[in-house]
């Protein structure tokens, strides 16, 4: 048996829920300010995050806690690629928005890698 363009259509279509979205994005968003942090560093607070969803578009925003002293810039680039790719591979909807918002920087002793 082949599947054919006019079985695809026919078998419907799956739809995931914006809180699932958010949660994706909340891990990816994990990953990176783990990674940012280094080695031996104490774990940030979990990130958190909201998703809308219009049609297959997702707009995000979130709230993450950074170790310092880190490129933000280049930490924040990062992070929002990863979360894209993330979003868009794991739960099939593009990214149209992404806010991030800092809510704490870590101080980090650079000595220990770890907190002051």
């Amino acid at each position: 048996m082949t599947v054919t363009g006019l079985d695809t259509l026919v078998r419907g279509s799956t739809t995931v829920p914006r809180q699932v979205v958010a949660r994706i994005a909340e891990q990816a968003a994990a990953e990176t300010a783990a990674s940012a942090a280094g080695r031996g560093a104490r774990p940030a607070a979990r990130p958190d995050a909201d998703c809308e969803l219009y049609g297959r578009t997702a707009v995000l925003r979130l709230e993450v806690d950074l170790a310092h002293p880190v490129p933000l810039a280049a930490t924040l680039r990062s992070l929002r690629a990863h979360v894209v790719r993330r979003v868009e591979a794991l739960a099939g909807v593009s990214v149209g928005r992404l806010d991030v918002e800092i809510r704490a920087l870590r101080p980090q002793d650079p000595a220990r890698g770890g907190p002051r």
